[in-house]
C-alpha cells in the first residue's frame, strides 16, 4: 500500500463508529467490514411511529440517551431509566411493513413486540423498532452516486467522514468546543490539513475504496449533547460554521460523505491514500 502523507504526517484512521439504530448512540469500533451500504450493521434499525414513519433525535433528543451494544445476532438497548433489553435480528419471515426515511419508501422487517413495548414506554408512545434486511433496497440520489449504489436507513449516504484539523479549526472559533460525537460520524481521519477533505474525490482504507460524494449539510443534532440530547450552547456549532463560510447549497456543512466503489475491510490505524483530488467541493 502506498503511504499517502500531509507534510512530513501520514494520513491515518484514527476513530470508527457505527451506529447500529438510527438516533441512537453509537459504538465505537476496531475495525468493520464494509458493504455497499457502508459500515456492517451501520444504521440498519431504525424507530419508527404508528404509521410507519422514522423518528430521530431532530424532534425526539431523548433518544440520545439509549446505549446500543450490537452483537452477531441482534442488540443489546440500555436506557438509563428503563434498564436493558436485548432484540435479536427478526427473520426473514418476521412481518414486514413500508416505512418512510425522508422522501424514500423502503420495505423493513418488524422487531418483536417485546421490544416495542419497551421502547413505547420508553418514548411514552407507541413506538416499533424495525430492521433492514437484504430486500430493504434504497437508492443513493442519482445526482450524487452511480447505477445500483444504494444505502442503509441513514440520512442518504453510507459513510460520513471527518477529520481532527477541521474539527480543530471549527473549535478554534467556538467559545466552548465540541467532540466530534456532536458530528456523528463513521470515519475520523488524522494528518490532514484543515478543510483538506473538500479536495478529495477517491480515497483508499484498508481494502476499500471511497468516492466521495459530497459534503454532509448538518441539522439540530449538532447542536445537542451527544449522550444527554441537552442544548446547552444556543445553535452552536451551526452558527459559528455558517459564519466562518461552511456554506453550500444545502445549508452548513462539515464532513464529506462517500460511497464505497467494493467490499472489504477497515481498521483504525490503517494508512489514508487519496487517490484523486481537485478542487473544492465545498459550493
Amino acid at each position: 500500500m502506498s503511504i499517502c502523507k500531509a507534510g512530513t504526517v501520514t494520513i491515518t484512521l484514527t476513530d470508527l463508529f457505527g451506529y447500529p439504530v438510527k438516533s441512537l448512540r453509537g459504538e465505537r469500533l476496531d475495525r468493520s467490514p464494509v458493504g455497499a451500504r457502508g459500515l456492517d450493521g451501520d444504521r440498519r434499525w431504525m424507530i419508527v411511529d404508528e404509521n410507519g414513519r422514522f423518528i430521530t433525535r431532530r424532534e425526539t433528543p431523548g433518544m440520545a440517551l439509549f446505549a446500543v451494544r450490537s452483537d452477531d445476532d441482534g442488540l443489546m438497548i440500555d436506557h438509563p431509566d428503563h434498564g436493558q433489553h436485548r432484540v435479536t435480528r427478526p427473520a426473514a419471515r418476521a412481518p414486514a411493513i413500508e416505512a418512510r426515511v425522508w422522501g424514500d419508501t423502503v420495505c423493513v422487517r418488524l422487531g418483536d413486540a417485546a421490544i416495542a413495548t419497551y421502547l413505547s414506554r420508553a418514548f411514552g408512545r407507541p413506538v416499533r423498532l424495525v430492521y433492514q434486511g437484504e430486500e430493504g433496497v434504497r437508492p443513493i440520489d442519482p445526482a450524487f452516486s452511480a447505477p445500483g449504489d444504494h444505502v442503509s436507513l441513514s440520512d442518504g449516504y453510507p459513510l460520513l467522514i471527518t477529520t481532527h484539523a477541521s474539527l480543530a479549526a471549527l473549535n478554534a472559533e467556538l467559545t466552548v468546543t465540541v467532540p466530534i460525537a456532536r458530528f456523528r460520524p463513521n470515519i475520523v481521519v488524522g494528518g490532514t490539513e484543515a478543510w483538506g477533505e473538500d479536495h478529495w474525490r477517491r480515497i483508499r482504507i484498508g481494502d476499500v475504496t471511497f468516492r466521495i460524494a459530497k459534503p454532509s449539510s448538518r441539522c439540530i443534532v449538532t447542536t445537542q449533547q451527544p449522550e444527554t440530547g441537552e442544548r446547552l450552547e444556543g445553535n452552536e456549532p451551526l452558527a459559528t460554521l455558517r459564519r466562518i463560510g461552511r456554506i453550500a447549497k444545502g445549508g452548513v456543512m462539515f464532513g464529506q460523505n462517500a460511497i464505497p466503489e467494493n467490499v472489504g475491510t477497515i481498521s483504525v490505524g490503517d494508512t489514508v491514500d487519496i487517490l484523486e483530488a481537485g478542487d473544492s467541493n465545498l459550493r
